[in-house]
């Protein structure tokens, strides 16, 4: 029997008091400066770090309460599909690795379509949730956005698509990459009926998104830092042999090639979206109409003739012209 450890340390754990357990997430580090942040702190801070104002990944819950005023929206049903037209299996089946993402985020598929009021505007937007399978597009997705196109035809609306994904989904085949033109045509159905079509880039926007809808945008905005492009860096690198920018694909880089219209940080981009929707659409006249009346116009046959008691000075004659036989020489 040892006694320092049968007696001695319960004694002195008595004492001393159990060790309470420490939530591992309270503090979380930002990928680009390495600082550590507290949770209260980020989500306080849109999730954007307080050092460096790196903007990291923001649930789609969370984004859509910050566009939408007071935060209130209502979500879209679209139609149930297949879920596994393929039978695609890799280490797990696709229809199993459904189910997961599914009880992770509670969510059918990694696309939300919502509907309310931004700046008293009527908006759809249709975000995409990197948390469900990396935010891929599959025929569910583009059932999604082929959903949020006709709600805003039929309430007169402003489509908003806030796209965060990895691509096409590799486990639905062709019928993935069929979402590119349908959602094409679905983006095209809304400019049809002047409708704006605004596109706000989060990170990452690649793949077969940015190749389709996520580039047809009226308006293109981005948030700082977010990565958006078709191929992947290295394998870019690969094809054409020769060393990119480090900041290639970043907003800042489409930014100043054109590619995007505007990089706003996450505390303005809802001021910044009403103000360009509220543009668009000019719903309201700019100042109040005021009626004018017509004053009477005199003609100058009716102006009395002024009188003056100064005397006329004669205008000298021009050079070379000459008086006329009636008119007396000077």
């Amino acid at each position: 029997m040892n006694w320092l450890k049968d007696f001695v340390r319960p004694k002195l754990k008595e004492l001393v008091g159990a060790t309470k357990d420490i939530p591992e997430n309270l503090w979380h580090q930002c990928p680009s400066c390495e600082q550590m942040i507290f949770h209260r702190d980020l989500e306080a801070n849109l999730n954007v770090c307080q050092h460096c104002g790196h903007h990291m990944r923001i649930g789609v819950g969370k984004r859509l309460e910050l566009l939408f005023d007071g935060g209130e929206y209502k979500t879209a049903q679209f139609a149930s599909l297949v879920t596994d037209p393929l039978k695609f299996r890799d280490l797990k089946k696709y229809s199993e690795r459904l189910k997961d993402s599914q009880a992770k985020t509670a969510e059918e598929d990694a696309l939300i379509v919502a509907h309310g009021k931004m700046g008293g505007q009527n908006v759809v937007i249709a975000a995409f949730n990197f948390a469900f399978m990396g935010g891929s597009m599959g025929t569910a997705v583009g059932e999604g956005l082929v959903t949020a196109s006709r709600l805003a035809q039929v309430q007169d609306a402003s489509l908003i698509v806030i796209p965060a994904s990895g691509g096409a989904r590799m486990q639905e085949g062709i019928l993935s990459l069929m979402q590119m033109a349908r959602t094409t045509i679905a983006v095209e159905e809304v400019k049809d009926k002047g409708l704006p079509y605004m596109v706000l880039l989060t990170d990452p926007t690649t793949g077969g998104v940015s190749a389709s809808f996520a580039m047809l945008g009226d308006v293109a905005i981005a948030e700082p830092g977010c990565v958006i492009g078709f191929a992947g860096r290295r394998v870019i690198e690969q094809t054409i042999r020769e060393q990119l920018p480090d900041d290639f694909q970043s907003a800042e880089y489409l930014l100043d090639h054109g590619m995007v219209d505007m990089v706003v940080e996450r505390k303005d981009l809802r001021s910044t979206i009403i103000r360009v929707l509220s543009l668009l659409r000019n719903t309201g006249a700019p100042a109040d109409v005021v009626e004018l009346v017509a004053e009477p116009v005199v003609m100058p046959e009716d102006k009395p003739e002024k009188k003056t008691d100064s005397p006329v000075i004669d205008a000298p004659i021009p050079h070379g012209a000459r008086p006329t036989e009636d008119e007396p020489k000077s």
